[in-house]
């Protein structure tokens, strides 16, 4: 199982259209396929842009796909300043 880690930016105007419609993603996400997701936020803005992170812990098989989808439904998108940029993370296996 893998972790997700996807971090973006947000124009501080933006910052509670963009909470409501990913927690609203969040939610379903968790319903549909069993994962506690997490978001996170820097403490601070630099520029007017909060950089805000989605966590999705232990994922399962396919929910990439799943994530894609809901985030094209979401209407997310256009309330990001920027790409969202996705980096996968695997527990440290010692045997390896």
């Amino acid at each position: 199982m893998a972790d997700l880690y996807i971090y973006y930016q947000v124009r501080e105007a933006d910052t509670a259209s963009l909470h409501g419609a990913v927690t609203a993603m969040q939610a379903g996400l968790a319903s549909a396929c069993g994962t506690p997701p997490q978001l996170k936020r820097r403490p601070q803005a630099k520029d007017g842009l909060q950089t805000w992170m989605e966590v999705y812990p232990a994922v399962p098989d396919g929910f990439e796909a799943a994530l894609a989808a809901a985030v094209q439904q979401s209407g997310l998108l256009p309330l990001t300043a920027g790409p969202r940029h996705t980096e996968v993370f695997t527990d440290f296996n010692s045997c390896v």
